[in-house]
């Protein structure tokens, strides 16, 4: 009987040792855009997690749009603690810890794709991703989106209006 119970035991823990072999890992990622509505943001987590369920490498990756899982300025936090596996977030949401950030939401600081490109190869961006990873994260994909300046009250043509042109709210849109 004792032979039995130690044969069984010792199945037992190879078939759990098996099933947690055999399991998913699964990746949260976070972030603040609609989900499902064809926001380019959006799109490049889902596109993401599609590649990795192709591949069939025992990863799953679960997304939670539209602040779903964590508000938009608790992701830097959330990544930063381990609490999150993936976000997508301007990273000037994290410039309250880190005041460098705050550059890379400068309205018209990308102003086509070569541009970007070449940012992303140079010394601001190596600094920036540097400061990323002593915060605790890496950066799996660069996404620059256009910006600019925007008015309700008449055609902004230069970042220098004068004073009397000044519309009361300025939008990065």
């Amino acid at each position: 009987m004792q032979r039995y119970l130690i044969s069984t035991a010792a199945a037992l823990s190879l078939a759990i040792a098996a099933s947690h072999a055999s399991a998913d890992t699964v990746l949260r990622a976070s972030h603040q855009f609609p989900g499902g509505q064809g926001d380019v943001r959006d799109e490049m987590v889902q596109m993401m997690a599609r590649e990795v369920a192709d591949a069939d490498v025992g990863l799953t990756i679960e997304v939670y749009p539209g602040q779903s899982l964590f508000k938009a300025r608790e992701q830097w936090g959330a990544i930063a603690r381990g609490r999150l596996d993936i976000t997508s977030l301007p990273l000037d949401y994290a410039s309250g810890r880190h005041p460098e950030f705050s550059a890379t939401l400068m309205p018209g600081l990308v102003r086509n794709q070569e541009h970007a490109q070449r940012l992303n190869d140079s010394e601001y961006m190596d600094m920036i991703k540097e400061v990323i990873r002593e915060g605790g994260a890496r950066v799996l994909a660069d996404a620059w989106l256009s910006g600019g300046f925007a008015s309700s009250e008449q055609c902004v043509t230069s970042p220098t209006p004068s004073r009397a042109e000044l519309p009361r709210r300025w939008a990065c849109v």
